[in-house]
């Protein structure tokens, strides 16, 4: 079967594999729809993060070059002994997390926090650029009738952000900034609105993405290139924002998150970032104000779908492009690196 296969920093290659098939408890997926994420860009670019190279990872036991993909849906055609939560001809979505399911963490349910965290399509174990994969039945989310393969293929950088919102301090009533109006920055936007925040503020370079993130439902955008970023967000607010997400890895921009929420207030660091950034601790300090970070979700897919049934994270505004796995590279991952306008870009999986 064809897949697409990252083996080094600009190097991911579309080529013929062998096809998996399901042990004892696994399920074994036909992928519609794959999108590209923020993570699989990163690899792209600046790479490895998450991609194991120098020995294998601890749960999937893989060693580069993986099979990317991780924000997928698909048809189950086969089931391994002992599955019992789908079956052939279902329709699903995969909850990507590897985890070791023995460390402290695991044991009090929060897997996304595992010692040996990884994930499928980043850490090995397959992936969704490919024409099949094979994953535990655990991780396996039957789709509603009525949604669509593309719309589950958003249901992972979807989850993201209203984890992100969950975990963050926000009440109903409250208000946000958003710095980056990428993919996850946009459906933080959405998550904001699931929780009722009164006012969502967000700070974006690009036009099509500013453009965007007001159709969503934010309230105003501020461009840093055109204005004080961190000045006109706490006018707007009237002294600065309940909580910021910083959605950019950016550097520069955690200490401008930070300086745009008033006394107490909370920023929540969603980026995965290529090196490191600094901040003054006293305006932290001084004002007694938490950063927490947080990473991918836990025990969330089947509310987000149930969001998604409600008109939540649609994606007929946020696909901004379709292609073929073979196009992945020059299409795919170029094309994000080139023109800032995309927002997400959907890979059709190869006929079998």
């Amino acid at each position: 079967m064809k897949a697409a296969r990252w083996h080094k920093a600009h190097d991911i290659r579309v080529e013929e594999v062998t096809e998996p098939g399901p042990s004892a408890g696994q399920v074994k997926i036909k992928v519609a729809w794959a999108g590209i994420c923020g993570s699989d860009l990163h690899e792209y670019v600046a790479g490895p993060i998450f991609v194991p190279v120098s020995a294998p990872h601890p749960v999937s036991h893989d060693v580069a070059p993986i099979i990317m993909g991780h924000e997928f849906s698909g048809q189950v055609v086969e089931v391994g002994e002992g599955v019992t939560k789908v079956k052939p001809g279902d329709r699903v979505v995969v909850e990507p997390i590897l985890a070791c399911g023995k460390c402290s963490a695991c044991l009090h349910g929060k897997y996304n926090v595992c010692e040996s965290l990884g994930f499928h399509g980043l850490s090995g174990g397959g992936g969704g650029f490919s024409t099949y994969t094979v994953v535990g039945e655990r991780w396996v989310h039957p789709m509603p009738e009525g949604l669509s393969y593309e719309q589950g293929a958003l249901v992972e950088p979807a989850a993201v952000a209203l984890h992100s919102v969950r975990l963050s301090s926000l009440k109903a009533g409250g208000t946000a900034v958003v710095f980056g109006a990428g993919p996850i920055g946009l459906l933080i936007v959405e998550a904001l609105r699931v929780a009722g925040a009164s006012k969502i503020y967000v700070v974006e370079l690009s036009e099509q993405r500013a453009a965007k993130a007001l159709e969503l439902g934010a309230h105003a955008v501020v461009d840093p290139s055109k204005a004080d970023a961190v000045a006109k967000v706490r006018e707007l607010s009237g002294g600065g924002v309940d909580v910021a997400f910083e959605v950019t890895g950016v550097p520069a921009v955690l200490q401008q998150c930070i300086d745009s929420t008033h006394y107490e207030g909370e920023t929540i660091i969603v980026s995965i970032w290529e090196k490191p950034a600094s901040f003054q601790p006293n305006t932290v300090v001084l004002k007694e104000r938490t950063l927490k970070g947080i990473i991918a979700y836990r025990d969330i897919f089947p509310a987000v779908m149930d969001l998604m049934m409600q008109g939540y994270f649609p994606a007929d505004k946020l696909v901004t492009k379709r292609i073929p796995l073979d196009d992945i590279v020059g299409e795919g991952f170029e094309a994000l690196v080139r023109e800032k306008q995309h927002i997400k870009i959907l890979v059709q999986s190869p006929e079998a």
